[in-house]
């Protein structure tokens, strides 16, 4: 859903609308959800004498969770990208503020988090479904009219239409002169003047996939009429390089998967460890066991304030880089967090069989929840660094028209690697059980989770080899401006052409 209102948001919609519609059609799942536990008719049977009771229950119970599910998918990539927008690329200041925009919302969005396996899931278990839904609804509701009351002081942009149509047109255009010659030099390709050039920036050319370049050749007959020409026949050089980054995204994109695998555990597996675990803390208050995810939410606030306030300005003092450190390395250093974080699970997971081994009856009830931390806290770090890089990675990367589209892809991550996380899990189940036993039983006491761990940290070292290979060789986008950007070692501002 993400990919498709993220193209209706830069296609057509704009990113303020979509953010508004979509806060509806969520808000109204939400209320379709509270009254599926509130209004009489439209309750859960508690016997199997009203059959068909039972089935407007489900009705409005899978109506709700569907039109929250339509509601994330513009929700989500449009609301992030809006706010990356409020900042100007060509004002170094605003530049790194935006920099700074990314950890700052996923520390929002941790907070919320947290709240939510906390405080709602308190509520879920203590007092009922029907009044954590009802915060649920207040929350959005509250929420979509303070976005509103900014509606005077934000900046918008235009829809311009599909985004995804100049890329074709650049590559129908690179088959269609395939035979041409390459040009002496790249000057002679095709580009508009700044002047000319209505929406987005100009990029400069890059010699990764060349082939592309020769939708931009002027033909003979193009000199004097270049203006007229088909886009389809004749494409620019920025129409060209766009192309070339959608490209070179697709290695980046699938070499972060795995690490969405190991994503993918903390908030399933992991938390079914916890089941099996000592939850008492105090005066017999028990944890319950979705909020031992909210260490992953901890993890990851600690990791990005961290990041922010204490290695980027040292980062930037020490290499002049106003990021401080390229995006792909931060995604690479959450990467090795991510294999160190499955490690430990295993570590933890064999020792928690060990008990029960001695005691089958009540070993595991005798090791304490918190013996899992150091994986979810392992996890949250990992994240803070990988999580908040993609997002950045696929906003800043992908055409200015694009950045909607850009955010979505980094939300199908994780939506892919938690179908290739179910798929590894058969495939591992299939394969184990012809062994003898199955590594996943009904019961988790019986069962090998360590081994799969196991599996999943040599998958992650693995591709963790592959991006690193991936990455030495990724051309960041190359954009033309000239404005005057901060010298990250002593603060001064420096005039120059920069990309």
């Amino acid at each position: 859903m993400p990919l498709l209102g993220g193209f209706l948001a830069d296609a057509y919609l704009g990113r303020f609308s979509t953010v508004f519609f979509s806060s509806i059609v969520y808000i109204l799942g939400l209320l379709f959800l509270t009254m599926s536990q509130v209004v009489p008719s439209l309750k859960p049977c508690d016997t199997g004498s009203c059959h068909k009771q039972l089935n407007v229950h489900e009705l409005f119970f899978f109506l709700s969770i569907y039109l929250i599910s339509i509601g994330t998918g513009g929700h989500k990539p449009s609301l992030e990208s809006f706010g990356a927008d409020q900042f100007d690329d060509d004002d170094a200041k605003e530049r790194r503020l935006k920099m700074s925009f990314f950890n700052w919302w996923n520390f929002g969005l941790c907070s919320g988090l947290l709240f939510g396996v906390t405080v709602i899931v308190y509520v879920q278990e203590h007092v009922s479904w029907a009044a954590a839904d009802i915060t649920l609804t207040a929350v959005m509701v509250s929420s979509l009219v303070i976005f509103c009351i900014g509606r005077p002081f934000y900046r918008y942009r235009k829809a311009p239409g599909s985004p995804l149509t100049p890329i074709v047109q650049a590559l129908v255009a690179a088959v269609a002169k395939r035979n041409l010659p390459y040009p002496d030099t790249p000057d002679q390709l095709y580009e508009v003047s700044k002047s000319d050039k209505t929406q987005g920036r100009l990029l400069y050319h890059t010699e990764k996939l060349r082939f592309l370049d020769k939708a931009a050749i002027l033909e003979d007959n193009e000199n004097s009429a270049e203006k007229k020409q088909s886009p389809w026949r004749l494409a620019t050089v920025t129409k060209v390089e766009e192309t070339k980054l959608i490209i070179n995204m697709f290695p980046i994109w699938l070499t972060s998967l795995p690490f969405g695998i190991c994503v993918a555990q903390s908030s399933t597996f992991f938390v079914k460890q916890g089941t099996t675990l000592d939850r008492k803390i105090i005066h017999d208050f028990i944890i319950p066991p979705a909020s031992i995810y909210g260490l992953t939410a901890i993890g990851m606030i600690i990791a990005v304030v961290t990041y922010e306030k204490l290695l980027v300005p040292y980062l930037r003092w020490l290499t002049g880089n106003e990021r401080g450190i390229e995006i792909l390395q931060r995604i690479g250093i959450g990467m090795v967090f991510s294999v160190i974080t499955m490690v430990v699970a295993a570590l933890i997971e064999r020792k928690r069989l060990g008990l029960v081994e001695k005691n089958p009856v009540n070993g595991s009830l005798s090791m304490s929840v918190f013996w899992l931390a150091p994986q979810f806290l392992i996890s949250g770090i990992g994240d803070g660094f990988t999580l908040v890089g993609m997002q950045e990675y696929f906003y800043d990367q992908v055409p200015d028209s694009m950045r909607s589209l850009g955010i979505a892809f980094y939300l199908s991550v994780t939506g892919a690697a938690n179908f290739l996380s179910s798929l590894l899990i058969t495939i591992v189940d299939v394969l184990s059980e012809k062994g003898g036993k199955s590594w996943f039983g009904k019961d988790l006491n019986e069962s090998r989770l360590d081994y799969f761990y196991w599996i999943i940290a040599a998958i992650t070292a693995v591709n963790l080899c592959v991006y690193v290979f991936v990455a030495r060789r990724y051309s960041y986008k190359n954009v033309q401006r000239t404005v005057a950007v901060a010298d990250c070692r002593n603060g001064d501002l420096v005039v120059s052409n920069m990309a």
